[in-house]
C-alpha cells in the first residue's frame, strides 16, 4: 500500500495506491486546502484516520525545489521534510520530490484519453523526452533514456533567463526589468506571465483594453483565468493578443528545452494551464514557436508534442516513484 502526494500552497492531494504486478490501483484520495493546516504532517495524519491502511511507501511531489530530501513550497508558511513525514506515518524512507518530477513518473500509466498529441504523424524514437510545466510558476523535467526506459530528473528550467526573440518582447523584457532584479523565463510563461503580458500590451498602447475586461484583470483573484477565458472566446482584443503571445512564448520555452534534452523521445506539456487553453494550443502558433529553432529547426521538426489532460498526473507519478524506490530498495 502506497500514500502518495501532491503538496501545492492552494491544496494538497493524498492518495492510497495498491501495487502489484499488475501496476497501481487507485484505493482512496482526498483534497485539502494547504493553508488551512499547519504542516502537511497534520494533513497526513489526517488523511489516514479516515481508513486501517497499513502503509508501506510514501513520496509526495513538491511544488519547489527539493534538496536534501526537504522543500519549502513557495506561499506556503510550513516546509516539507522526509523526517516529519516519516514520523507521522512509519514510512522509512519517506520521499520528497519535485511535483514536475513527480508528473514526469507519473506519464506510462496515462491512457490514450488521458493526453492529446499536437503532432498526429510524428511518432517519439528511442531517447530522451522533455516535460514542461506552466501553471502558477514554470517547471521543468528530463526523462533520461537508459537503454530500456526513461529516468526523470528534476530540473529548475523555467528559471533560465527570458530570451525576447523580437522587437516587442525586447520592449517586454525592459518592462518587466523595471520591477524585478532578473527576469527568468517563469515570469513570461505562467500564469502570472500572462497576466503580465496583458498589462504590458495594455499599458503600452499596443492594444485597447476593453471595461469590462479591466476591471476583472483588476479584480479577478485569479487575472490569468479571466484573461485566457477572454482570449480563447474572442471577447476582449486584448485578452486575445496576450493569449496568442503567451502561447507562442510557451512553444518557444518547450523548443528549448527539447534541444537541451535532445529529445527526440518527445516533448510533454503539463501543468494546470495547458488543459484550459487547449484550443489556443492547437490554433498553431505554439508548434510555429516550438520549431522555430533556426539551424536546428529540421532536428526539432521531427519530435512530437502531447499535451497531459489528467489533472492527477503528479499524484500518480509520486506513487510511480514510491514503488518504484521500493522495488529498488528490495533488490538490494
Amino acid at each position: 500500500m502506497i500514500l502518495a502526494g501532491d503538496v501545492g500552497a492552494t491544496k494538497t492531494l493524498l492518495g492510497l495506491f495498491a501495487h502489484s504486478r499488475g501496476g497501481l490501483r487507485a484505493v482512496r484520495e482526498a483534497s485539502f486546502r494547504s493553508a488551512e493546516h499547519g504542516s502537511l504532517e497534520e494533513i497526513v495524519l489526517e488523511f489516514l484516520r479516515g481508513g486501517r491502511e497499513r502503509i508501506h511507501a510514501l513520496a509526495v511531489g513538491v511544488a519547489g525545489p527539493v534538496v536534501d530530501r526537504k522543500s519549502a513550497v513557495v506561499n506556503l508558511r510550513w516546509p516539507v521534510e522526509a523526517r516529519g513525514l516519516t514520523r507521522c506515518s512509519g514510512v522509512d524512507p519517506a520521499h520528497v520530490i519535485n511535483d514536475v518530477e513527480a508528473t514526469a513518473w507519473g506519464i506510462p500509466a496515462l491512457g490514450s484519453r488521458q493526453t492529446v498529441s499536437l503532432t498526429q504523424r510524428l511518432r517519439s524514437r528511442p531517447g530522451n523526452a522533455a516535460l514542461i510545466a506552466a501553471g502558477s510558476g514554470l517547471g521543468t523535467a528530463i526523462l533520461f533514456w537508459n537503454g530500456k526506459g526513461h529516468r526523470p530528473v528534476a530540473g529548475e528550467g523555467g528559471h533560465v533567463g527570458f530570451a525576447p526573440r523580437d522587437d516587442v518582447e525586447i520592449e517586454l523584457l525592459k518592462h518587466l526589468q523595471q520591477g524585478h532584479d532578473r527576469v527568468s523565463a517563469e515570469r513570461v510563461t505562467s500564469g502570472p506571465g500572462l497576466s503580465a503580458i496583458y498589462r504590458f500590451l495594455v499599458g503600452t498602447g499596443r492594444v485597447r483594453a476593453g471595461r469590462t475586461m479591466k476591471r476583472l484583470v483588476d479584480e479577478a483573484s485569479d487575472p490569468a483565468a479571466a484573461i485566457a477565458e477572454a482570449g480563447l472566446d474572442g471577447s476582449d482584443p486584448a485578452a486575445r493578443l496576450a493569449l496568442d503571445r503567451f502561447v507562442s512564448l510557451y512553444g518557444a520555452a518547450a523548443g528549448d528545452l527539447a534541444l537541451v534534452a535532445r529529445a527526440v523521445g518527445g516533448v510533454w506539456v503539463g501543468g494546470g494551464i495547458a488543459p484550459k487553453i487547449l484550443p489556443a494550443l492547437r490554433s498553431g502558433g505554439f508548434l510555429r514557436a516550438f520549431r522555430d529553432k533556426g539551424r536546428l529547426a529540421p532536428f526539432v521538426e521531427k519530435i512530437p508534442v502531447r499535451i497531459i489532460l489528467e489533472p492527477r498526473t503528479a499524484l500518480i507519478g509520486a506513487a510511480a516513484y514510491a514503488a518504484n524506490s521500493k522495488k529498488t530498495k528490495g533488490k538490494g
